[in-house]
């Protein structure tokens, strides 16, 4: 009976002994100083490329997919939430809510975040987009972006909140 309790605090102990923070700490290296670093540099939540974006896709979502016909039409009360909520070395991220006008004269909050250098997994593209005469700073930055009531499979769970920070 001893053995058994001997054994079972040595096993408590040194499993509390690795959860602990201090065990479990890393070196944290910021984003910026990486061997291939990024830039911090994230585009507003108004940003006309950013808006333009999610935008186009919204209606190419729309139009090809669901068949619905709902297009963007004005936005408003852009308010940014947080950014680099998750740690500086980690690809910087700003996220953002507005409220957007759509063209069956319904209203609806949109919840976005923006990422430096997100490739196709962005959705910008490594932000190529096709304006001419752009003369954004932002030249590598993605978008991802969930319409309140429009997630129809729920892919950003109830109220977009994976798209939240």
């Amino acid at each position: 009976m001893k053995r058994v309790f001997v054994a079972s605090l040595l096993a408590l102990a040194s499993v509390c002994l690795w959860a602990s923070p201090e065990a479990q700490a890393r070196p944290q290296t910021p984003a910026e100083k990486r061997f291939m670093p990024w830039t911090g540099e994230v585009p507003a939540c108004d940003e006309p490329n950013v808006l333009w974006n999610i935008q186009t896709r919204f209606y190419d979502a729309e139009t090809q997919y669901w068949k619905s016909g709902l297009e963007m039409v004005g936005f408003d009360r852009f308010r940014e939430t947080a950014y680099r909520t998750n740690g500086t070395d980690f690809i910087p991220r700003r996220y953002c809510t507005a409220r957007v006008f759509l063209n069956d004269g319904k209203t609806r909050q949109l919840t976005y975040w923006i990422g430096e250098d997100l490739g196709f997994a962005g959705g910008d593209y490594l932000g190529l987009l096709p304006l001419t005469g752009r003369t954004n700073v932002f030249s590598n930055w993605g978008v991802t972006f969930c319409v309140n009531g429009l997630d129809r499979h729920y892919a950003y769970g109830q109220g977009c909140m994976a798209a939240r920070p």
